[in-house]
């Protein structure tokens, strides 16, 4: 199946609203259109003590092998923001990869 897209809004000197955070999807992982200018918001809604993990993929290639995706651990309970993502390294759609559905996402572009 494609990946889930993921909709950004845009940033602007005057203020935005936050969207609302979506449960990043499993099952397809998430995608976003990436110009360069897109960070991402991503909370671990875990209310225990379980870490969860986000990925975020590589189009490259370094000597024709394939550079392993770039993982990160968010405690439980944590926000954090991610970004800006080179489309040179990370390609014109951003793959976005939740290791569970209590990751919740929230994309601006700057």
């Amino acid at each position: 199946m494609p990946r889930t897209a993921l909709t950004p809004i845009q940033a602007t000197r005057a203020g935005t609203v936050l969207p609302a955070a979506v449960a990043g999807d499993v099952a397809n992982g998430n995608g976003v259109a990436n110009d360069g200018r897109v960070i991402l918001i991503v909370k671990n809604t875990n209310a225990s003590a379980v870490a969860r993990t986000v990925t975020f993929a590589f189009t490259k290639t370094v000597d024709g092998q394939a550079v392993t995706s770039r993982a990160e651990t968010i405690p439980a309970g944590e926000t954090q923001v991610f970004g800006p993502f080179p489309p040179t390294d990370y390609g014109t759609s951003l793959a976005v990869n939740a290791d569970n559905a209590e990751l919740t996402v929230q994309v601006i572009r700057i």
